[in-house]
């Protein structure tokens, strides 16, 4: 809670990461976000902020998932409607009238531009990747595409933003939250916002840029970034490496 040394906007940080980096990469390919279709699995924490995000962003949201089923519209489901009934709902859709219900599993392979995994690990595997449509994927969950899948998918040239990024949103703002009790100042939810937008920012354009250059997949250019990181902090605190 913010009034125990919590951070504004720490609630929605994972999810509003996930939708800020989907602009980003859109904006790099030369693509509108009227004209992508999403799939979002689950209606979490991260998935139902993400959907938010992504909704106001002007993204048709045809599809959502929670434990309860999926549920699809391929017009674009009313986002604000759902988060209104799921909030009343004790945070699940069951029940819920405006749209069409299919099983949740089928939802990863509808025909959609972008697929949002977020909700468990490993839900895109060696037994469904093939049925995967979307062109476009951004790791919401952790892991939920596992190795082999993977590389299908690197294969198929689908994009992937992987989860060691494309989820950073609510550990960035975690250090922010540190951060602000560091300096016994609390900043405004536009602040937080404002410096989890630029920090999510440049670091997509370094892995974009490192992929680019090194001609390796999202997912390698961001542990390449990362291993290069360490190893110059681990240098320059005298370590051996």
């Amino acid at each position: 809670p913010v009034e125990e040394y919590g951070s504004r906007g720490r609630e929605e940080a994972t999810g509003r990461g996930v939708g800020t980096l989907a602009v980003k990469m859109l904006k790099r390919l030369n693509r509108r976000p009227e004209q992508t279709r999403t799939a979002i699995q689950g209606f979490g924490n991260v998935g139902s902020h993400a959907a938010k995000y992504l909704h106001e962003a002007a993204f048709p949201i045809v599809a959502v998932s929670d434990v309860t089923g999926a549920y699809v519209n391929p017009k674009g489901l009313n986002i604000p409607d759902m988060l209104s009934y799921s909030l009343k709902n004790k945070g699940l859709l069951s029940g819920y009238q405006g749209a069409q219900r299919i099983q949740p599993d089928d939802l990863l392979g509808l025909d959609v531009e972008l697929l949002i995994p977020a909700a468990l690990g490993d839900v895109i595997n060696a037994k469904n990747v093939d049925q995967v449509k979307a062109g476009l994927i951004i790791e919401g969950a952790n892991g939920p595409i596992d190795p082999e899948a993977d590389a299908k998918l690197n294969e198929r040239n689908v994009l992937v933003l992987p989860d060691i990024l494309a989820n950073a949103g609510g550990v960035t703002v975690s250090y922010f939250e540190w951060a602000q009790n560091r300096q016994h100042y609390k900043w405004t939810l536009d602040r937080v916002r404002q410096e989890l937008d630029r920090t999510l920012s440049e670091a997509f354009e370094s892995v974009w840029q490192e992929s680019v250059s090194k001609k390796v997949s999202l997912r390698t250019a961001a542990f390449m970034l990362a291993i290069q990181r360490v190893k110059r902090a681990s240098e320059l605190a005298g370590w051996f490496v």
